[in-house]
């Protein structure tokens, strides 16, 4: 019998096996998919010559992150690099606005879009400066973040109290109206705001847009060198060291409740393991409560909740090997990392528009990835493994585009979609398309195939938006890891703060079930031994 399951060998299941690791308890991870990583992988399906991450690919977050900082990856071989720049937005007119690690290049290059831009974003970055360690101690501590909240409100009144709060209220349209007079300062808040699913008039999407811009300039957007699949090397790694097993292959299909508590999981091969102490689940809110406990053992009143849970927007992806650098009319493009492709303001409100009458956009705003310009060792010299993603309706009632699209997501639309995302790759890089040697499509279908909790190709674990942010994620009132059911925890990015690689909802759910334990909170052993001898060949089983 082991103290602790952990379902789901994401990198917040990960991080939650070695946070309870650490204290010194014993851990079983169980995986449904044949290797580890969760949406932190990478492989060379592409081309065998090319290392192309499955899923994410850049993480300011992590570098952020002290829960990461925590664990010393480092000592596991874990190396991270940089690409030249940060982030481009090119224009079709040529003009490109470029975030630089050196917030110096960054205001110079805004003021060549408008004069006295390049001091407003530098305004910017001197409240960043001020809130920086409470705002990221409020995002990375389990909800409600006290210590962290307090000084947080205290630097604010430094720094323009209620009306900085104001401006992170805004939607980012207006926040970048109100801050800068050129499209360069617009163009990067708005694109950064894009990497959730908040439209340009969402409220607090300037916020958000504000904060993964100042993430971006102060810690960059590094990618692990070999690809995103090392990161998830170091946390296995680090786990193996301290004895722990991580079993790929597994699903588990059902938490085992008895007396009101959670006392093991039962898995799809018919076996079960019994958790002395708690479940940890690296899943999502609807797949943990729906699927894995039943809603029959919920209160009424959470089961509602649940029907509400809006899920983040779908994801198409297309990952390419080519034969050379992409040709970017705007040469800034080129050292970036990760590049931003829409023609402005209205067209990103124009997508996400589109996306809200779940139309399938006819120009995708696209994110496109540059990963042998950020890491060389990604692709043979004088060639570019390079992907880009847009995002979808769930639902699809139709197509804005000529190609009268479904959302069925069959052969025929994949390469009809992944089509349109290149040809707007070719709107800023003719001759793009001629350096294409192979490409792979992951169509919503498959992303949610490769893994389970990136439901129709959802990546967040659910919305970013306001209304199931802090005390509602993922359901009113439920904004802490400990769920209805005593013992278990929720650990994937469902919980606060929700979606982006940095580990905080696994380490919040390892240490709720930590104190809870130093608490004398006692799962009942009659339960435990019950389930224990139901396996096979007198391994912990299930009913």
């Amino acid at each position: 019998m082991t103290d602790a399951v952990v379902i789901g060998a994401g990198p917040n299941g990960l991080v939650a096996a070695n946070v309870l690791a650490d204290a010194g308890w014993s851990v079983e991870v169980l995986e449904a998919q044949d290797e580890p990583g969760g949406a932190v992988r990478s492989d060379r399906g592409v081309h065998p010559d090319f290392v192309s991450d499955v899923f994410s690919a850049f993480y300011p977050m992590a570098a952020a992150s002290p829960v990461l900082a925590r664990l010393a990856l480092d000592r596991e071989g874990l190396r991270w690099t940089h690409a030249p720049r940060v982030v481009a937005h090119p224009l079709p007119d040529g003009r490109c606005a470029v975030l630089d690690r050196d917030r110096r290049v960054t205001a110079a290059g805004l003021d060549a879009f408008a004069p006295g831009d390049g001091a407003a974003w530098e305004d910017l970055c001197r409240v960043w400066d001020r809130l920086r360690e409470d705002l990221l101690g409020t995002l990375f501590t389990p909800f409600p973040p006290v210590r962290a909240a307090v000084r947080l409100a205290a630097r604010l009144r430094g720094v323009g109290g209620l009306r900085l709060a104001r401006s992170m209220l805004l939607p980012v349209r207006r926040l970048a109206e109100e801050e800068f007079t050129g499209d360069g300062g617009r163009l990067l808040l708005a694109g950064n705001a894009l990497h959730a699913d908040l439209a340009p008039e969402s409220a607090c999407s300037g916020g958000f847009g504000w904060l993964m811009s100042m993430l971006g300039q102060t810690y960059g957007f590094p990618v692990p060198v070999g690809g995103a699949g090392e990161l998830t090397a170091a946390l296995v790694r680090r786990l193996g060291r301290r004895g722990v097993a991580v079993r790929c292959g597994e699903r588990v299909t059902e938490v085992v409740v008895r007396g009101g508590r959670a006392v093991g999981v039962v898995t799809a091969s018919g076996g079960g393991v019994a958790a002395r102490r708690a479940v940890l689940a690296d899943v999502t809110a609807p797949q943990l409560y729906r699927d894995l406990v039943g809603e029959d053992r919920l209160p009424p009143r959470l089961r509602d909740d649940l029907r509400r849970f809006q899920w983040d927007w779908g994801t198409f992806k297309v990952d390419w090997a080519l034969d050379g650098p992409i040709p970017w009319t705007a040469p800034e493009a080129g050292p970036a990392g990760t590049v931003h492709l829409a023609d402005g303001m209205d067209a990103l409100t124009r997508f996400a528009a589109q996306l809200a009458m779940s139309r399938i956009p006819d120009h995708p705003f696209a994110l496109l990835g540059q990963m042998t310009t950020t890491d060389a060792t990604r692709s043979p010299a004088g060639t570019e493994s390079a992907w880009a993603y847009t995002h979808v309706p769930h639902r699809v009632r139709g197509d804005a585009g000529p190609d009268a699209l479904t959302g069925r997501w069959d052969h025929r639309e994949q390469e009809i979609m992944a089509d349109r995302i290149e040809r707007e790759v070719e709107r800023y890089a003719p001759g793009f398309r001629h350096r294409i040697r192979a490409r792979r499509v992951l169509a919503p279908p498959t992303l949610q195939a490769a893994d389970g909790n990136l439901y129709g190709g959802a990546i967040n674990g659910g919305t970013t938006s306001l209304h199931q942010q802090a005390v509602f994620r993922p359901l009113p009132g439920t904004g802490r890891p400990e769920t209805p059911v005593p013992g278990l925890y929720l650990a994937s990015s469902s919980a606060h703060p929700g979606g982006a690689v940095h580990g905080a909802p696994g380490a919040n759910a390892a240490r709720a079930a930590l104190r809870a334990h130093g608490a004398g909170r006692r799962v009942l052993a009659g339960a435990q031994r019950a389930l224990a001898t139901r396996g096979r060949g007198g391994a912990p089983g299930g009913p």
